[in-house]
């Protein structure tokens, strides 16, 4: 079966925090990364069932030495998106265009 993906995903472990918001109340989930693409990511660590469709934002820290060593900094990402399925295996989340990259002092 040939691969439909546009970009490449990688197999790539990063401590994530999903924020999903509605109009009741703002909720936060501290996931991992199980995979990431340019376009999406996929996430693991939850029992949580997201809609298909919902609205969500992302943060992402990068925990690179080589970062650390020329910025003094770790790498913070941050990312809207849209949940695209989310099953027992994991969360899947389209990215929504631009990101954010922030340095995070004292990591």
């Amino acid at each position: 079966m040939k691969e439909r993906r546009k970009y490449e995903r990688l197999q790539l472990e990063l401590p994530a925090r999903l924020e999903m918001n509605s109009s009741e109340k703002t909720e936060f989930f501290e996931l991992q990364t199980r995979n990431i693409s340019a376009a999406g990511v996929l996430l693991m660590g939850t029992t949580e069932q997201f809609p298909a469709g919902t609205r969500c934002q992302l943060e992402l820290i990068v925990t690179s030495e080589r970062i650390k060593e020329l910025t003094g900094a770790q790498g913070l990402i941050k990312i809207a998106g849209t949940i695209v399925r989310s099953t027992p295996d994991g969360v899947a989340v389209c990215f929504n265009g631009d990101c954010e990259i922030l340095g995070l002092k004292g990591s």
